[in-house]
């Protein structure tokens, strides 16, 4: 008779990529930095160091040798993907035999911690891939606008959870989303103000059916609970094409925000306007403890209990070291 098989209890708290490294059953095929720059072959570098410090982020040390380390080769492999999905467009077209015209963009998802480095990642690749040689239309969105309103959030009771999955309209992001696959002309999404920390009242800006849309924020590969009766749930990844997942060291990306947190409070905190000028008035001494308990009470327990699961739902991981490079680059198998 078999014996049962004994599973350790320290498995179950192991990172799931973790317990599948170096296992031909890993979903991910693992590269240095160094190895996947050899991947960008002839792409070319459209960029110019003046524009790269122009899109990145705050304390962000991306330049143009990390263009050409990483961007470059995500471009190729994007535009590989952008190309293979047009065919199957009229290979199904064909297969239909419609003659459907509605042009669908190609959603590209990019997810990650707060201070990770997301922005600066999707405004290089929306720069990069808008200058392939067939010149795509291409335009970004951020989840920001669709978070709830401050008033509706204090109402609720979820100021201090502001960026978890609940303070978000998902609904808004669905329909948004919904409406662009579906082809339709001029779809709105609402602006958000970081001066202000808060959604800007009848805002928008007007995606008009672009051949690329890059839809970044911290919970964009969230997945909620599936209903009992088998009713139609569709989570917002439904609607990608090909997501992206920027990792780091809980570590690293706390010392990273408390150092935006203290940059900020020298720079952006100091205008009256800004929702956080009180900190910028504050001893560093005082004004850091704010930091480590908005980053302990807020932003740590967003990223352990919604952001950093959903890591293993990526095409696309993009691991960074403490010098806030991209150092290994996990590409999901087909």
């Amino acid at each position: 008779m078999d014996q049962p098989v004994r599973r350790g209890n320290s498995a179950a708290h192991l990172d799931p990529l973790d317990q599948l490294s170096g296992s031909e059953l890993s979903p991910y095929r693992r590269f240095s930095a160094a190895k996947w720059s050899e991947f960008r072959a002839d792409t070319p570098l459209t960029l110019t160091a003046d524009e790269v410090m122009r899109l990145r982020s705050l304390d962000d040390p991306v330049d143009l040798d990390e263009v050409r380390r990483i961007y470059l080769s995500m471009s190729r492999l994007l535009y590989a993907h952008v190309e293979a999905s047009q065919s199957l467009f009229e290979q199904r077209k064909h297969f239909l035999n419609v003659d459907e015209a509605i042009k669908t963009p190609f959603i590209i998802g990019i997810a990650g911690s707060v201070a990770v480095g997301k922005s600066t990642t999707a405004r290089i690749l929306k720069e990069l891939l808008g200058r392939w040689p067939s010149s795509p239309k291409v335009d970004l969105v951020t989840t920001d606008g669709f978070l709830l309103p401050n008033a509706v959030l204090r109402e609720q009771g979820l100021m201090e959870r502001k960026g978890f999955p609940e303070s978000y309209d998902v609904g808004a992001v669905l329909r948004f989303l919904s409406q662009l696959k579906a082809g339709e002309h001029s779809v709105r999404a609402p602006l958000y103000s970081h001066l202000v920390y808060d959604v800007l009242p009848d805002a928008y800006v007007t995606i008009d059916r672009p051949d690329i849309l890059i839809f970044e924020g911290i919970n964009v590969l969230q997945v909620r609970d599936l209903p009992e009766d088998g009713k139609m749930v569709p989570f917002v990844s439904d609607y990608f094409d090909f997501s992206i997942y920027i990792d780091a060291d809980e570590d690293k990306i706390h010392d990273w925000y408390v150092t935006r947190f203290m940059r900020l409070r020298q720079t952006a905190f100091r205008d009256p306007k800004s929702f956080f000028h009180r900190y910028s008035e504050l001893s560093p001494e005082a004004a850091r403890s704010i930091a480590e308990g908005l980053w302990t009470n807020i932003n740590l327990k967003n990223l352990k209990e919604n952001i950093q699961p959903t890591r293993p739902r990526a095409d696309l991981i993009l691991k960074k070291g403490s010098d806030h490079l991209v150092e290994e680059v996990l590409l999901r198998k087909l």
